[in-house]
């Protein structure tokens, strides 16, 4: 069985026409479809091996789990086949989802949606890091597969190219883009994890030196820390409680260990290494740092949604007077990068404190004032979101509108008054007394991969001339100007340090090659 659980503001949803001729005809009432408040929506795939008993009370087991830390009595029963391909028989399904809805009806008030219908369906999901998790569920015992009954040919056919289905993507969609400018791949052997091929990495790398640069001008020390740790440090910073089930785990010498789904508490461990003081402060630290995240193979795209992200991560140690001066200084950043180097428009919200919050009230009332205060000085024009804040502290959200009118949600400015508490972090301030910090989260690009996949279609692949991983080719027209070409390549190398530039010498018509560079979005062409 697979879920994907959405906590959302509000879904509706209307059943258009049947899927299955074997399902029943909904009532008039069922057929007007419904529309749920503030809940948890649970996308559903039942699959072969799951059993009604046994499926239906994983279900539940999952579902009040999630629903306990979201702090939500209201659940919404969504059949979603999409999220596998190994679906169990429709009547196995129904039923599963039928004594999931009974058991569940004790403590939450169920809506379940129809089984068997298209249906349309419009909800908004919350912006907190429990709002969407996926999680796998085996009800069946897993059958070891024996090195003998391995057919070696066939594996190895399986890890060939994946072929992708144009048909069901649009132009400019990145990952038709990323094939024909020969820049990335994916393989079923790593599901959600990029393969980046010599001109992807180009991007990548050029894009990870403009940031670095940024860090340096902004006055940030870089950081890189481990990919797996003990449970202990999971248990201090609360992911072992409430973020397992999304994490990779794995175990050395019998104790339990996970790769990192966050870079934020190994950036606590740093800072606590040794004694601080005010002096120090503000510390921003930054790093870019690997993470894995369980997704469920149904709800990958492409560089937008995977399993290993790459992220610019920051985290800046201050005390309360310096967070209107830091927040202010990550406008400027944001500005040079999304505004000014790539040309975007946005809007900004500012989240404040939720109904179930962690700390005092007054740590609320400064932190948010502080923040409001850093727009306004900054002239940023800002909308507010009542109550969307994360329960550890109140955020900023970017959101940047593209060429094709869509608009994707960037940089968050995360203020958090909690992780320096559990992590027990101090400094010494100006009148000798301990005292803790607060910490901002921040990632400009938010994951590399992301920033990419909405570049390329922002561009339409055409990306600036310095970030672009061939900048030139040089085509001949025929073998006897072969060399001419070679002498052009080797002028304009010493000329231009470190430009990107190849050649295209083969005995084909121009036309050709021009459209072959073409596909390749090349900036200049030299014939």
């Amino acid at each position: 069985m697979k879920i994907l659980t959405l906590h959302v503001d509000y879904i509706n949803f209307k059943p258009l026409k049947k899927a299955l001729k074997s399902i029943a005809e909904l009532s008039d009432s069922e057929k007007k479809g419904q529309e749920v408040g503030e809940s948890l929506v649970v996308l559903t795939a039942i699959e072969k091996g799951d059993s009604v008993k046994e499926g239906s009370a994983e279900l539940v087991k999952n579902v009040n789990d999630i629903a306990g830390q979201v702090k939500t009595k209201n659940i919404v029963l969504y059949p979603y086949a999409h999220l596998s391909n190994n679906l169990a028989s429709p009547d196995v399904a129904e039923e599963t989802l039928k004594e999931a809805e009974k058991a569940l009806k004790k403590d939450f008030k169920i809506v379940r949606a129809p089984f068997g219908y298209y249906k349309e369906f419009e909800l908004k999901v919350k912006g907190h890091p429990l709002s969407e998790l996926s999680r796998e569920i085996r009800t069946e015992k897993k059958v070891e597969e024996k090195e003998e009954d391995v057919d070696h040919k066939n594996l190895l056919r399986s890890m060939g190219k994946n072929i992708l289905d144009r048909s069901k993507l649009k132009e400019y969609d990145h990952r038709i883009l990323g094939q024909e400018m020969d820049l990335f791949s994916f393989n079923e052997v790593a599901p959600g994890a990029v393969f980046w091929h010599p001109n992807g990495l180009i991007i990548y790398n050029e894009l990870m030196a403009f940031m670095r640069k940024l860090w340096k001008d902004f006055e940030y020390q870089e950081i890189l820390t481990p990919q797996v740790f003990s449970n202990k440090l999971w248990k201090v910073s609360g992911h072992w409680e409430h973020y397992r089930k999304n994490m990779f785990l794995t175990e050395y010498e019998n104790k339990d260990a996970a790769v990192k789904p966050m870079n934020c508490p190994a950036a606590m461990l740093v800072y606590k290494t040794r004694p601080r003081s005010y002096k120090e402060l503000p510390l921003r630290l930054a790093e870019f740092g690997i993470v894995h995240r369980k997704e469920l193979s149904g709800v990958l795209a492409g560089l937008f949604r995977v399993v290993r992200l790459s992220m610019d991560d920051a985290h800046i140690f201050c005390t309360k007077d310096q967070i209107e001066s830091e927040v202010q200084s990550l406008f400027k950043m944001f500005k040079i990068v999304y505004e000014e180097t790539f040309n975007f428009s946005y809007s900004v919200e500012l989240s404040t404190r939720p109904e179930k919050f962690m700390g005092k009230k007054e740590e609320w009332d400064l932190a948010e004032k502080s923040l409001e205060a850093a727009l306004k000085k900054s002239k940023i024009k800002y909308s507010i979101k009542k109550g969307e804040g994360a329960f550890y502290g109140p955020k900023i959200d970017f959101h940047i509108k593209d060429s094709l009118d869509r608009s994707w949600q960037v940089m968050t400015i995360q203020l958090d008054m909690q992780m320096p508490q559990r992590f027990e972090l101090k400094y010494t301030d100006k009148d000798n007394k301990e005292k803790t910090p607060l910490v901002i989260h921040r990632a400009v690009f938010g994951t590399l991969e992301r920033f990419i996949g909405v570049l390329l279609e922002h561009t339409k692949g055409r990306l600036p001339t310095w970030l672009s991983p061939i900048q030139l080719r040089v085509l001949s027209f025929t073998d006897r100007n072969e060399s001419s070409a070679k002498k052009i390549i080797e002028k304009l190398g010493k000329e231009i340090p470190g430009i990107r530039i190849d050649a295209d010498l083969r005995a084909i018509p121009v036309p050709t090659k021009v459209k072959d560079a073409e596909l390749m979005k090349i900036p200049y062409i030299i014939v």
